[in-house]
């Protein structure tokens, strides 16, 4: 936005940031939050502090910083009411999500360390944050953050000190966090439709199970060499000896991999569908749904637990599950693979939505990054990285909300009327 869009905008901005910054307690805090919101929407390459404050005719850069790297304003409530503020407008299809990454130089950043950087495409040092978005085949927006920590950072008592890391926070592995923010986004009401996520979470049985045990649907993407057994195949359990341990039920055959499955049913078993109109026209490929069972050591482990009873044992039948495979036009081979926990009559067509619709959550990173300046923080503190992504949070859902409705009215949230200070404010 230039200067000019920007103040024309300047008065639903005041009622936007009085809203989702109720929870703020101090006038002159939120009108920094309002400066922070402009400065980011602004047109320039870098939305630094001191870049911003460069642009803003009312910006000042020392109060800029002590507001985002020092002020003791709670991110949570903020980004509690962006949430609770977008998901009715978006009216999500799914919630679908990722991780991405910040390169950064040095290692004295918040949890910063050497891994693989999905912005660069390799090991490099940076710090990556994983997101969940609400999304629908036409908007998206993101409702929560949760900043990886590597293992390296859990117990390196000075860099924890200097970069002011809870002490309750440590080490967890994303799969996990996404979880743990599907529980806190559940405390706040708010539960998704779906899950989608690429391979990095869909690959991981533990996630899958996460999901179901929530009673949370899914669409998730898969490796072609994950191996599943078909849904007709059964279980037996050999005789037993008398001696020793009693026999476990087994599959008679090896489980195949997704893409010898799939790839055995021969390209005339895949339809045509198409799942939306793109900016050079419909996009439409083949595909196949099959229901599979899952396999893998961990796949069996966790699911006999779930089948087992005190006066019951198992049966040894893992969950079933869709398989859905894409084969697409000239491909001498199925080239995707996605498994889904929807009920079995799901229309092929809705679910070659859901999976194709993670596309959005790309869709926000670029923008997030590219024209709100996500990236671009240049803070070392574990509370100006949560205050930056909150402050570009907002930025992006006022952006979605005047895209998607710029006369709507939104309802007030009772999660903070109740502490939202005076108007005369």
């Amino acid at each position: 936005m230039d200067a000019f869009e920007v103040n024309r905008a300047r008065a639903k901005l005041a009622l936007f940031v009085a809203d989702v910054f109720a929870s703020v307690p101090r006038k002159d805090q939120r009108a920094k939050g309002d400066c922070y919101l402009r400065g980011l929407m602004l047109d320039g390459r870098r939305k630094s502090i001191q870049a911003m404050a460069e642009r803003l005719p009312d910006g000042n850069e020392q109060n800029l910083q002590q507001f985002v790297n020092q002020s003791t304003w709670d991110p949570v409530p903020v980004r509690r009411r962006i949430a609770e503020r977008m998901v009715p407008q978006i009216g999500p299809a799914a919630w679908t999500v990722d991780d991405v990454s910040f390169p950064k130089d040095g290692k004295m950043s918040v949890a910063v360390a050497p891994q693989y950087c999905g912005a660069l495409g390799k090991q490099a040092n940076c710090q990556v944050a994983v997101s969940v978005h609400a999304v629908s085949d036409t908007a998206s927006c993101p409702l929560q953050w949760r900043l990886f920590v590597p293992q390296e950072w859990a117990h390196d008592a000075a860099r924890r000190k200097k970069t002011g890391i809870p002490e309750g926070v440590g080490h967890r592995e994303k799969w996990r966090l996404a979880l743990d923010t599907f529980d806190e986004l559940a405390g706040w009401g708010l539960v998704p439709p779906v899950v989608v996520a690429d391979a990095g979470y869909g690959q991981n049985a533990d996630f899958r199970d996460g999901l179901s045990k929530r009673g949370i649907g899914y669409v998730v993407a898969v490796r072609s060499d994950m191996t599943v057994h078909p849904h007709s195949a059964e279980p037996l359990t050999p005789p037993w000896s008398g001696k020793g341990r009693k026999p476990q039920p087994r599959y008679r055959r090896k489980p195949s991999p997704v893409s010898a499955l799939a790839m055995s049913h021969g390209r005339p078993a895949f339809h045509e569908v198409t799942w939306r109109q793109g900016s050079r026209g419909p996009m439409r490929s083949r595909f196949l749904a099959l229901r599979v069972r899952p396999a893998g050591v961990r796949a069996r482990r966790l699911a006999q637990p779930a089948a087992t009873t005190e006066h019951r044992r198992w049966d040894g039948v893992l969950p079933e599950v869709t398989l859905l495979a894409e084969w697409p036009e000239g491909a001498e081979a199925p080239s995707d693979y996605w498994l889904s926990s929807l009920p079995a009559g799901t229309p092929l067509p809705e679910l070659v939505r859901l999976a194709k619709i993670r596309w959005r959550i790309e869709h926000d990173y670029r923008e997030l990054k590219h024209g709100l300046g996500l990236d671009h923080f240049e803070g070392r503190s574990w509370v100006g990285w949560h205050h930056h992504v909150t402050l570009v949070t907002a930025a992006h859902a006022f952006l979605t909300e005047q895209r998607l409705a710029p006369k709507a009215d939104t309802a007030d949230s009772p999660s903070t009327r109740s502490s939202m200070p005076s108007r005369t404010c």
